[in-house]
């Protein structure tokens, strides 16, 4: 069934307002059907099935338009959206926009698929700079400048996903993975800096072209700082025809993300001309036996992943596992991934794939760096600098927010460089990029998330 939604202060002018009334007894809840367009609601659930667009404005000024948020509501199941994550506090209300100066997140309940987020930002009154950043800290906007009296709306896709396949089928989730903001039934956008933001229009979008990647540690969104990898850093360097859907998690290898029905999962979804992008190779070193190592069931399951996205019409590239930090007294890394790469490289030969040859890539950028300067791209924090972190952080394989930014630059670097379509979809103003000459730790400074984790990610 579906309703088209109508503005609640014209409702006692004209005879929708009996429709409403009808519709609130039938539903049982009037933010159901109150400022959302073409949304099919669940009886039993009350929360949607599907929405063709959602729009919020703020503001204690009425608004011809969507659902007016007057208050700083925090996120509650019922209403299916408000302030999340503890941050209500956190908001003010004015006439035409919330503001914040501390971390704040607002989420709206939505059924799996690719949305289009438009952000109408600026203040009549205050100069603006925000950072904003979806659902596992995925960066969509970084530490943004407007001047005082200014409006600017940004458009941004968002994938929102869940474990299910068939009725039958889901995705088999690690115990850390269950409460992460990837996995829950909500889009989370999350707002750092002097924020105003004056509306938030949430539209569902079939046409883009969706980037699957499938990988371990070094390409998950982590959820928490000051952990960070690349697969949540290159959503912020592609057009609005592009959306990132990541489906790797901390400690896999090929066999696991197999076993746990992700590729199976990405299958259910994928499209032609859609981008299947594979990193493994740090956890598929550990597994030993018979028909294992990497020119046995490592090379087969590339295989494997490269056929399954063939057959589905998109296309599969290959990318050699991130170099971990080690190096030798002469100042050269260290080659740990042994026959893997190489192996990697086979395979894509033999298949025809293209391939972003990350570990070569790594390399040069870290000898660049050098040993000392290089700790900086890694989580390598002294004891006390995050709250409850009692011992140094000393970590050669995971990246810091700083790290996993140079790392995803050197994929796109690899995506330029092999020529494909989706090298047209890199935003314009996203310049060239030499790992011989990184850039410096003194330069970044996108500010941090407010949710820590001392524990390091699985995998190693």
């Amino acid at each position: 069934m579906k309703i088209q939604l109508l503005n609640y202060h014209k409702l006692i002018k004209c005879k929708a307002f009996l429709f409403v009334i009808l519709s609130i007894a039938i539903f049982g809840n009037f933010s159901t059907v109150y400022g959302f367009s073409n949304l099919k609601v669940d009886s039993k659930s009350k929360f949607p099935k599907s929405i063709t667009s959602l729009l919020f404005a703020f503001g204690t000024a009425e608004n011809p338009q969507g659902k007016l948020v007057s208050t700083p509501i925090a996120y509650n199941a019922a209403s299916g959206y408000g302030f999340d994550l503890n941050t209500a506090s956190n908001v003010k209300i004015n006439s035409n926009t919330f503001s914040s100066q501390k971390p704040t997140y607002f989420s709206v309940n939505v059924p799996e698929g690719n949305y289009q987020v438009e952000i109408t930002m600026g203040s009549l009154k205050n100069k603006s700079n925000i950072t904003i950043k979806t659902e596992s800290r995925r960066l969509l906007l970084n530490q943004f400048a407007i001047k005082k009296g200014k409006q600017i709306t940004r458009t941004f896709n968002v994938n929102v996903r869940n474990t299910k396949i068939d009725d039958k089928t889901s995705i088999v989730l690690k115990d850390r993975e269950k409460d992460i903001l990837d996995w829950d039934n909500k889009l989370t956008l999350e707002f750092l800096g002097d924020v105003s933001i004056q509306s938030i229009k949430i539209t569902a979008v079939e046409n883009l072209t969706v980037l699957y990647l499938a990988g371990d540690s070094t390409v998950t969104d982590q959820d928490v700082e000051p952990w960070a990898s690349w697969g949540q850093f290159i959503t912020n360097y592609f057009d609005d025809s592009v959306v990132v859907a990541n489906y790797a998690y901390s400690g896999s290898s090929l066999s696991s993300f197999k076993n746990s029905n992700r590729l199976q999962k990405i299958l259910s979804v994928i499209k032609k001309n859609d981008y299947l992008f594979v990193e493994f190779g740090h956890n598929d070193e550990k597994i030993k036996g018979e028909g294992n190592g990497a020119y046995g069931s490592y090379s087969d399951l590339l295989k494997e992943f490269i056929q399954a996205a063939k057959d589905k019409g998109a296309i599969p590239i290959l990318v050699t596992p991130t170099q971990r930090r080690f190096f030798n007294e002469n100042g050269t890394l260290k080659e740990t991934h042994g026959e893997f790469p190489d192996a990697m490289r086979a395979v894509a030969q033999k298949n025809n794939v293209s391939l972003i040859d990350i570990t070569k890539l790594t390399t040069t950028l870290y000898e660049a760096w050098g040993d000392e300067t290089s700790r900086k791209a890694f989580v390598q924090y002294p004891a006390n600098t995050f709250p409850g972190q009692e011992k140094a952080l000393d970590d050669n394989t995971h990246f810091n927010s700083f790290g996993a930014n140079e790392i995803a630059l050197c994929v796109l670097k690899g995506i330029r460089e092999l020529n494909l379509p989706l090298k047209n979809q890199i935003l314009k103003e996203t310049p060239a990029y030499d790992p011989k000459k990184p850039n410096s730790f003194s330069s970044w400074n996108l500010p941090m998330s407010d949710r820590f984790e001392i524990a390091k990610p699985d995998g190693n």
